[in-house]
C-alpha cells in the first residue's frame, strides 16, 4: 500500500525525472556527462525509492526505459533481441539479496552456479556475423534500436572480420561486448588533446564512446580501442548451454574475452571472486568500476527472464568510489602548450586509492561556476578512472565565510599578455606569440609544410634545438646560419643535413603573405582564411590594430575568425614580434612589401599536369599576385595552367572556352612585377 502523495512529492519526482533524463541525454547521446556515475546512481536510486513508495511513475521516467534515443548521424539498427542494461548492487547484502531473489523465482534452495567477471567501463557494442563473416556493428542506443557503427568498429584490430579456426560456426550470431580504451592510451590521448587546446575526455569510457562515434573512421582507427566479448543476442544454427561454454567458444573463435572470469557455485564463492577482482583492480590495464554476476545456465536465464530495464539473471556489483575529502589551499592558472589556460586546485595532500593527491584539474571556469568551487573550500575529490583526480563536489556546510572565488585571469600568468575567452567558448587562452609556455608548439606550427615549409625542421628537431637553446623564438630560426658549428655537434646533424636545413630556411624567406599568416598560428585561422586575409589586405601592416568589423567585410569570414584576428593584431607584443620577424623576410618577392599592384587580381586559375615547379610554388605565385586557385574547372575559371600529362581538366577547359596557358606564359603574365625567371 503506497503512502498518500502530496504535490511536493510529485514535484520532487518530476524534477528527478527531468534531471536524470538530461543526464541520460548527456551520457548516451552526447557522450559528454556532467556528473559522475556515483552522482547519477544516487539520483536514480532516490527516484526508484520514491516511485515505489508513492506509486507515482511518469511515462518518461528513466526507470521505465534503458537509455536515451540514439543520435541521428548514423543509420539506425534494430536489435533482434533487446540489449538490456544491468541492475546495480552496492553492497554484499545487495548481492545476497540478488541470490535469494533468483532462488525464489526458481523455487530452489540449492546453490546456483554463477560466472563473475570485471565490469568494463566502455561502450556496449553488438557485432553481427553471418556465415562466419563480420556483417555489422551497432551501439546499444535505447536498448531496442542503436546506431550502425560498422565502419568504425571494423578499424579495431582485435575484432575478427571472419570467425576462423572453429568447427562450430553459427549461421548468424549477435555477439555483445564492451569497446574500451586502456588507461595508458587514455592518458596519452588527453595529453595530446590538451596540447591542441581541445577539451579532454573525463574518463576512458567517454574516450572510447567518442572514438566509436566519429563520422570519420580514420579518427577511430588512430585511437587504440579494444573489445571484451561477454554475451550474445540472437543466434541461428547453434545452441549454447551456458555463459561459461560461450566464453570458451569466444576464446576458440579468437574473440577477446574479459581479462578475468570465473565460474563458481554458491553466493559465498561469488563474493570471494568479487573481492579477488577488487584486489586485482589496480593491475588491470583498463578501467573497471565493479564486477558482473550472471546465472551461468542459459535455460535458467530464459526462465528468469527480464524486467523492463534489466535482466533478472544478472547484476553489477559497483566498487566503492575512490574518493577523499580535503581542502583547496589555492587555485592557480596553468598555461598549456597551445595557450589554453586551465585552473588547477592545489590541495592539502590526501590519500585516495593508495596514492597521495595534492592537486586536481578544475578543467575550466564553467566547471568552477557550475560546482561553485572557491579557494578554501572543503571538497570531495575522486580519482576518475583511478587515474585523474577531479573535484566531485563542494561540502558547503563546512564553509567559514573566508572562502574566495577565483575569476578568469585577464593576464597570462606566464607572459603577462591579455587573456581572451571568446563568446560561446569554454577555454580561456593566451594568444601571445612570445608566451614561453607555448613558444615551442608555435615554432613547430610556424615551420610546418602549410606554414613557412622549412624542410628538415620537424617536430623532433625543433624540440632538440629548443632544448639546446639554439631556437627560443621564430626570429632565432633565421640566425641558425651563424650557428652551423653548433648544429654539427647535435644528433642527426651532419655537414649535408645542416647545410640543407640552412638552405631551406633561406628559401622560406620568399614565403607569401598567406603562408606567413597561417604560420604565425592565429586561433581559428586556417590556410583558406589566411589566403582570404592576404588577398584582401595585401600587406601585414594593414592588419595591425584592425577592427573586427573591417574583417567581417570579407563575406567568407565569419564572426568567430574575425574576432580572433582582431584580438591577435590588437596585442602590442604580438605586433612587436611581427615587426622584428618581418626584418628577416627581406626578399622582394615577400608580399609584406608595400607594393599593391596585383597583376592577377580577381582572376581564377586551375592547375593540371606536371609543371617545372611544384604545385604549391605555382599556387603561391598566383596568390601573391592577387589570383585565386581552384581545384576544379568551371565556367567561372579564367585560366587553366597545364603541364605534362594534363588529364581531363584540359579537355573540360576547352569545352567551356576557358583560356589555357603554360607555366612559362604565367610567368610572362606577372613579369612586370616579379621579373623574368
Amino acid at each position: 500500500m503506497s503512502d498518500k502523495i502530496s504535490e511536493g512529492i510529485k514535484k520532487e519526482i518530476e524534477k528527478l525525472v527531468k534531471e536524470l533524463n538530461y543526464h541520460c541525454y548527456r551520457y548516451y547521446v552526447l557522450d559528454s556527462p556532467v556528473v559522475s556515475d556515483e552522482e547519477y546512481d544516487s539520483l536514480y536510486l532516490k527516484l526508484k525509492e520514491l516511485e515505489k513508495k508513492y506509486n507515482y511513475i511518469l511515462p518518461d521516467s528513466p526507470t521505465q526505459r534503458i537509455g536515451a534515443p540514439p543520435l541521428y548521424k548514423f543509420e539506425k539498427v534494430k536489435h533482434t533481441e533487446p540489449m538490456l542494461s544491468l541492475d546495480n548492487a552496492f553492497s554484499y547484502d545487495d548481492v545476497n539479496e540478488f541470490d535469494r531473489r533468483v532462488k525464489r523465482l526458481m523455487r530452489s534452495e540449492g546453490d546456483i552456479e554463477y560466472t563473475v567477471e570485471p565490469k568494463y567501463d566502455g561502450l556496449a557494442i553488438e557485432l553481427t556475423y553471418r556465415k562466419g563473416l563480420f556483417y555489422r556493428a551497432s551501439t546499444r542506443g535505447d536498448g531496442y534500436e542503436g546506431e550502425d557503427v560498422t565502419q568504425n568498429i571494423r578499424t579495431i584490430k582485435s575484432i575478427p572480420l571472419k570467425i576462423e579456426a572453429h568447427d562450430e560456426i553459427p549461421d548468424e550470431i549477435d555477439i555483445r561486448g564492451e569497446v574500451y580504451m586502456d588507461i595508458d592510451e587514455f592518458e596519452k590521448l588527453n595529453r595530446e588533446r590538451e596540447q591542441k587546446g581541445e577539451p579532454v575526455f573525463a574518463n576512458p569510457r567517454n574516450a572510447a564512446a567518442g572514438s566509436v562515434r566519429q563520422l570519420d573512421p580514420s579518427i577511430t582507427a588512430s585511437r587504440k580501442l579494444h573489445i571484451a566479448c561477454y554475451g550474445i543476442g540472437a543466434v541461428k544454427g547453434m545452441d549454447f548451454k551456458s555463459q561459461w561454454q560461450l566464453i570458451k567458444w569466444f576464446e576458440k573463435a579468437r574473440f577477446a574475452v574479459p581479462a578475468f572470469i570465473k565460474s563458481v557455485k554458491g553466493i559465498d564463492n561469488v563474493v570471494n571472486v568479487i573481492k579477488e577482482i577488487e584486489e586485482r583492480r589496480m593491475t588491470f590495464s583498463f578501467e573497471t568500476d565493479g564486477a558482473v554476476i550472471k546465472v551461468n545456465d542459459f535455460e535458467l536465464q530464459r526462465i528468469l527472464g527480464a524486467k523492463t530495464r534489466e535482466p533478472r539473471w544478472a547484476i553489477a556489483y559497483k566498487f566503492p568510489a575512490h574518493q577523499g575529502t580535503t581542502r583547496i589551499k589555492e587555485i592557480i592558472a596553468s598555461v598549456g602548450r597551445t595557450g589554453v589556460i586551465t585552473p588547477v586546485a592545489m590541495l592539502e595532500p590526501v590519500r585516495i586509492g593508495g596514492v597521495t593527491v595534492s592537486r586536481s584539474t578544475l578543467h575550466n571556469w564553467d566547471e568552477i561556476e557550475r560546482k561553485d568551487i572557491r579557494i578554501g573550500d572543503t571538497v570531495v575529490v575522486e580519482r576518475a578512472g583511478d587515474v585523474i583526480p577531479h573535484v566531485v563536489m563542494v561540502i558547503k556546510e563546512k564553509r567559514t565565510g573566508k572562502e574566495r572565488a577565483f575569476p578568469i585571469p585577464d593576464r597570462c600568468p606566464d607572459c603577462g599578455s591579455k587573456v581572451v575567452r571568446e563568446e560561446g567558448e569554454v577555454a580561456a587562452r593566451c594568444i601571445s606569440l612570445h608566451c614561453p609556455a607555448q613558444v615551442q608548439e608555435k615554432i613547430i606550427h610556424f615551420v610546418s609544410r602549410g606554414g613557412m615549409d622549412i624542410e628538415g625542421l620537424g617536430e623532433k628537431n625543433v624540440e632538440l634545438l629548443y632544448s639546446k637553446g639554439l631556437i627560443k623564438h621564430f626570429s632565432d630560426i633565421y640566425q641558425l646560419h651563424m650557428h652551423k658549428e653548433d648544429l654539427l655537434g647535435l644528433p642527426r646533424f651532419g655537414e649535408k643535413s645542416a647545410q640543407n636545413l640552412i638552405d631551406a630556411i633561406e628559401k622560406s624567406r620568399r614565403a607569401t603573405l598567406s603562408r606567413f599568416l597561417f604560420a604565425i598560428g592565429i586561433l581559428h585561422v586556417g590556410e583558406y582564411s589566411s589566403k582570404l586575409l592576404a588577398r584582401n589586405f595585401r600587406v601585414l601592416e594593414a592588419l595591425y590594430y584592425i577592427e573586427k568589423e573591417k574583417i567581417l567585410e570579407i563575406k567568407q569570414i565569419g564572426d568567430k575568425i574575425a574576432a580572433s584576428v582582431a584580438a591577435f593584431f590588437s596585442d602590442e607584443k604580438n605586433i612587436e614580434t611581427l615587426k622584428s620577424l618581418e626584418l628577416e623576410l627581406t626578399n622582394p618577392d615577400f608580399v609584406l612589401s608595400k607594393k599593391s599592384d596585383m597583376l592577377l587580381e580577381g582572376l581564377s586559375f586551375v592547375i593540371t599536369g606536371t609543371l617545372a615547379k611544384s604545385r604549391k610554388e605555382v599556387e603561391d605565385l598566383i596568390e601573391s599576385n592577387g589570383g585565386h586557385v581552384s581545384k576544379s574547372v568551371s565556367a567561372g575559371t579564367n585560366y587553366l595552367i597545364f603541364g605534362e600529362e594534363p588529364g581531363s581538366k584540359l579537355q573540360k577547359a576547352r569545352s567551356l572556352g576557358v583560356k589555357t596557358v603554360s607555366y612559362e606564359e604565367l610567368l610572362e603574365m606577372v613579369g612586370e612585377r616579379t621579373g623574368k625567371r
